[in-house]
């Protein structure tokens, strides 16, 4: 970083928006305790701004690493060559409601909490709904395809994108789609666009679909004595052709760990293996309320002592606010590796009975929650007491074995959070040697000069790699 490139940045985005001190904050996502702080960060306000700060590093043949909200579990937005941390946390205007023609436009920089708030006031509704929604932003959203306890329903953010303005790393400005349900005119570079985790242009606006909010929503929590029984269940709640809009798996010590986090318990549960919460939602209260009653004789047939019901919005937030809080309670228990393993429905008791075998087998402990309705289960795997050497001889082959195994179920290394950083060495088991070849064609055409979000998605190159940075746990660095 020469003092030349400062000064240009600087005349870009502005001296109070261009930082070189006090930056530890850039540096690190919310995955594991990895650090790898940039030699700047910028923050531009406009579009034309991030094209001027990517057409600047081109030239200069700086890396520059995208961030929204840092909330990646991927190590998608850690600046692991160093370089630029371009922040779109400035660019956080909505820009249109349109409720004629059911679509939102906005900046990438919006909290996704933000926006399904507003448009909920308006009586419309945005599917898409992480866990983090109340930091994670829009444009990193996109960038990752993220999902959320809503997507077994409304799917996942790529069902609605329908269009993007994106700043290329040569500068340029490009938009695809648009307020359109149909358009085949051409190559679906929108869709490209989606899930490339930053590695092939920064999103600098989002068109997105909205519908009309659904009128009811009622919520149940199911125990089990026995995590097989859990999972059976749900794909027997399918069988019955009932489709909730929320179908999460919690295991006891998850369970354990929100309570203890939040001084609150579950109403009901207490010692179960693993706990089901199933929300169901549409417009007629009648309907809702029947699925309810079927889904809690089906639970019940599987081995659930009791169902507690969740029907007023009260009762619903308290709920959801402890499911929410489960994998940072999980976090704090100890050094982690969290994994995000996904299968087809119907092999879901299979996978749930990998997990334990794979984490007895090497001897670390696991915690498993998640979206068990589309077939999404977090593995948290725990260092506990293991001392450094130890955790890193027992960590790598159990997650091999982990990903082997699930994707022997016809699953995948991963379901929501990305590749990024930390599993883009296992992407060979996902990935013929020839499809990841396609992969590298697409990224030298988009950003020929590789300065986008290196160290991202595709494995390294043979003789290149990047070492491993962390923090110690708990403290900041300067």
């Amino acid at each position: 970083m020469i003092p030349e490139l400062i000064v240009r940045l600087r005349e870009i985005v502005g001296s109070e928006h261009t930082l070189l001190e006090d930056i530890d904050a850039y540096g690190h996502d919310e995955t594991e305790d990895f650090w790898y702080p940039p030699e700047v960060v910028v923050r531009p306000r406009t579009a034309q701004e991030v094209a001027c700060v990517l057409r600047l590093a081109a030239d200069h043949r700086v890396p520059v690493t995208p961030q929204a909200g840092r909330t990646s579990l991927s190590g998608g937005a850690l600046p692991v060559c160093g370089g630029i941390a371009l922040s779109v946390e400035r660019m956080n205007r909505i820009l249109e409601i349109d409720g004629r023609n059911l679509f939102c436009v906005t900046e990438p920089g919006v909290v996704t909490q933000v926006l399904q708030e507003e448009v909920e006031k308006r009586g419309l509704f945005y599917g898409p709904d992480p866990a983090s929604r109340g930091s994670c932003m829009i444009g990193g959203n996109v960038a990752h395809n993220a999902g959320g306890p809503r997507a077994l329903k409304y799917g996942v953010t790529k069902d609605w994108v329908y269009g993007l303005q994106v700043a290329l790393p040569s500068g340029e400005l490009i938009r695809t789609g648009g307020k359109l349900l149909k358009n085949v005119a051409g190559y679906n570079l929108t869709q490209l666009f989606v899930g490339s985790e930053g590695t092939l242009g920064v999103i600098t606006e989002a068109t997105l679909k909205l519908i009309p909010k659904p009128r009811f929503a009622k919520t149940l929590l199911a125990p089990f004595r026995d995590v097989i029984a859990a999972a059976t269940a749900v794909t027997r709640i399918f069988e019955a052709r009932i489709i909730p809009c929320a179908c999460e798996y919690m295991e006891r010590a998850a369970v354990e760990a929100a309570e203890q986090r939040n001084g609150q318990k579950f109403p009901v549960g207490h010692g179960a293996a693993a706990t089901l919460l199933i929300e169901v939602d549409g417009n007629d209260e009648e309907a809702c309320e029947k699925d309810l009653e079927k889904i809690a004789g089906i639970c019940m047939e599987e081995g659930a002592p009791d169902v507690f019901l969740a029907t007023d919005a009260d009762k619903r937030a308290a709920v959801w606010a402890l499911r929410r809080s489960i994998g940072e309670a999980v976090k704090s228990i100890s050094a982690y590796r969290e994994e995000d393993t996904v299968v087809p429905r119907a092999r879901l008791p299979e996978l749930v009975q990998t997990i334990r075998e794979v984490a007895a087998k090497h001897g670390i402990a696991a915690i498993s929650y998640g979206h068990i309705g589309d077939g999404n289960i977090h593995v948290n795997l725990l260092r506990m007491g293991l001392d450094d050497e130890e955790w890193k001889r027992r960590l790598e082959p159990a997650v091999q074995e982990l990903f082997e195994r699930t994707i022997a179920l016809g699953g995948q290394i991963t379901g929501e959070h990305g590749v990024g950083f930390v599993q883009r060495r296992y992407l060979p088991l996902a990935y013929p040697k020839h499809h990841i070849e396609l992969m590298r064609g697409l990224k030298r055409v988009f950003d020929p000069q590789g300065i986008l979000n290196p160290g991202k998605v595709l494995p390294d190159e043979e003789g290149v790699a990047i070492p491993e940075r962390h923090r110690p746990r708990g403290t900041t660095t300067t």
